[in-house]
């Protein structure tokens, strides 16, 4: 097993938007992108306060306890633009044959239905596939279509193994023509 630790997030742009490594400052205006309660339905939780939503970020960029580990964490701006509208994260780790990333996104209500989580997902993906990581995993709640749109979109396929009712989705990432 090769190790994951010490990878970190680097800006990631696309052709609307631009993935941000977040930071702390983020928190006030995040907190508004992700205000809708309707956001957690199929991921559970509830929208976090500034305050929070603060100190969850403090945490996450502290880094994992496992130095084997790596969390990237980015907030989503539209290109050109001062506004974010959501989020794009993967935690890298140790696996055989080789790292795996595990990715998740969310992008606020009223930047949805515009293509813009498939546009993150397949940036972060993109981003993925020149650092030593050999698949990409999402888990994804059976009936939300809207992800595994946005999943399909970025190469991942449904797998037949579940992670806390979610269904994980698998892209493996070919490294020897890389």
């Amino acid at each position: 097993m090769s190790s994951a630790g010490g990878i970190r997030p680097q800006v990631v742009r696309t052709e609307r938007l631009d993935l941000m490594p977040l930071r702390i400052d983020h928190a006030a205006e995040m907190s508004s992108v992700l205000g809708d309660p309707e956001l957690y339905a199929f991921i559970g939780g509830a929208p976090l306060t500034p305050e929070e939503l603060r100190t969850r970020y403090e945490r996450m960029l502290a880094g994992p306890p496992d130095p084997e580990v790596s969390w990237c964490n980015w907030v989503i701006r539209l290109s050109g633009e001062e506004i974010l509208v959501g989020t794009v994260q993967a935690t890298l780790s140790p696996a055989y044959p080789g790292p795996i990333a595990e990715i998740a996104w969310i992008v606020g209500t009223d930047w949805q239905q515009r293509g813009i989580a498939t546009e993150a997902a397949r940036g972060l993906v993109d981003w993925l596939r020149r650092k030593p990581v050999r698949a990409v995993l999402a888990h994804i709640h059976p009936d939300h279509q809207a992800s595994a749109a946005v999943a399909t979109a970025a190469g991942l396929r449904p797998t037949d193994q579940w992670h806390d009712g979610e269904l994980t989705w698998r892209l493996t990432l070919d490294r020897t023509t890389g």
